[in-house]
């Protein structure tokens, strides 16, 4: 990716967009979807989402879940100045127009507590209906109501954060070999999501289940996050979208005024230049 201006290092060793050149473009969409960013994570990629934010208007923002670390912070304070910038960022587009609806998930189900409420301009709901400009309806959630092992067996859910965070760290190393060698960021844990069978099985098993919870609802599409794996398609007859992650995937999912949805990868994008969007399109 080509670099432009200054940039600041992130803990997990890739670059931060935070600092930007006037040359980028300010994009105008009608709906906006972000989950799983992990505040309190330390891999993390705050500096990325800052930069995309700073790019992005809406007229409705959706936090789809876990945009903060309830688990992670319990267990050690970690909130840098740049976690500040970020939720500046997201409260001046609430103050300035932009509807900013908060889903949590399991990570931040602390904050289900308030579900019904708003705090300043931020709805917080524990699943919404989005209608798009084509008339569709969408039923947005975390869905980590739907994971089996979330939902009876947490410990076990504590495990598996366990385990990712130690993904992560060993991801860390190899992608600082990797830049010496000047290779591209690879992730350990992306590789294993579609690779590894049970990964790939639970995957599935996870899509049918909220296409199941979408189609009982009486939707045209549901739009979640929790598994950290991006994705949009029709295969099970209900449009699934996932909008991935914040911590290593660097996407989100947008809803453009024609009605239809994309998939951005921001780290994909050009830098130093007018964003070309480089987006999955979904078929209407």
């Amino acid at each position: 990716m080509a670099v432009a201006g200054m940039r600041h290092g992130n803990v997990d060793g890739t670059r931060d967009d935070s600092l930007m050149t006037e040359t980028r473009q300010m994009r105008r969409v009608r709906a906006l979807f972000i989950s799983d960013v992990h505040l309190g994570m330390r891999p993390s990629r705050i500096g990325q989402l800052t930069d995309f934010l700073r790019h992005h208007d809406a007229d409705t923002i959706y936090l789809v879940g876990d945009i903060v670390d309830g688990w992670r912070l319990a267990k050690s304070w970690h909130w840098p100045s740049d976690y500040n910038v970020l939720v500046q960022v997201l409260l001046e587009k609430a103050n300035s127009g932009s509807k900013v609806i908060y889903l949590p998930g399991n990570h931040d189900e602390f904050l289900r507590e308030y579900l019904g409420t708003y705090f300043g301009e931020v709805e917080f709901v524990d699943r919404t209906i989005h209608t798009s400009a084509q008339g569709k309806t969408y039923l947005v959630i975390h869905g980590d109501q739907f994971d089996v092992v979330v939902m009876h067996a947490k410990w076990l859910a504590h495990v598996g954060d366990w385990a990712y965070n130690a993904a992560l760290r060993i991801n860390m190393a190899l992608n600082w070999v990797r830049r010496r060698l000047g290779l591209q960021y690879w992730s350990l844990s992306a590789w294993a999501k579609q690779k590894v069978k049970n990964a790939v099985s639970i995957i599935g098993r996870f899509e049918e289940a909220l296409v199941h919870e979408a189609r009982e609802s009486g939707v045209d599409g549901v739009i979640c996050g929790h598994i950290h794996f991006a994705d949009m398609h029709d295969r099970l007859g209900i449009h699934y979208i996932n909008t991935g992650d914040w911590v290593e995937s660097c996407t989100a999912v947008v809803e453009n005024d024609d009605g239809s949805f994309e998939l951005v990868k921001w780290t994909e994008m050009a830098v130093g230049e007018p964003r070309r969007f480089r987006l999955r399109r979904a078929v209407s």
